[in-house]
């Protein structure tokens, strides 16, 4: 699946991780999860992506991002959407698909795998572009969670799947055990899967 002489990029939908490892019943460990994929090939980057609620005197996400862009990440973040819905309730709206999309075909020169950590299925014509370059792209979601976290022609497009529940040892870490500085904001985003 990997050959350790590629050029290997992370591209990880903050939103769609977290929601896949909560549903799996963990919490990821990033400093892991960079050592986890720079021992399969050479990372040139790891891109985390996720949007911010701006005008929140405390985001609960904001420790998190500070630590990742300390910690060998490029953090993409841009301002969610606050609205209320038809039944009163307050909902964020918080979609990175554009700007993930943008960044790999920016870098689709200079990489040979992907490493995509989403289910959302908006992701397969993404998949589709990259492989007509050449490029391999590996998914990282699960089957595992009821509902599967991925679509279905996501993982049928992707040239690898990696079950995230498969990597539950290397990376992953009981819920419990995170700190307040590595929690990570829970938000709806809409167009997820």
């Amino acid at each position: 699946m990997f050959d350790e002489r590629e050029k290997v990029v992370l591209l990880i939908d903050g939103a769609n991780l977290y929601a896949t490892s909560k549903s799996l019943g963990f919490d990821i460990d990033y400093k892991a999860l960079l050592k986890v994929f720079q021992k399969r090939g050479y990372v040139l980057r790891a891109y985390y992506y996720t949007a911010l609620i701006e005008d929140q005197e405390y985001s609960s996400i904001r420790p998190l991002i500070d630590w990742l862009d300390y910690n060998g990440y490029t953090v993409v973040t841009k301002a969610a959407k606050e609205f209320t819905d038809a039944a009163g309730r307050r909902k964020v709206k918080g979609n990175m698909d554009i700007e993930l999309a943008v960044d790999a075909m920016e870098l689709s020169s200079s990489v040979d795998h992907f490493v995509l950590f989403s289910g959302d299925g908006d992701f397969r014509v993404l998949v589709e572009a990259l492989q007509r370059k050449g490029k391999k792209v590996t998914v990282v979601s699960t089957t595992v969670s009821q509902p599967p976290m991925i679509a279905d022609d996501l993982r049928r497009q992707s040239d690898y799947f990696l079950d995230l529940k498969s990597l539950e040892a290397e990376l992953g870490r009981e819920l419990a055990d995170r700190s307040p500085r590595e929690r990570n904001g829970d938000y709806e985003d809409e167009d997820d899967y």
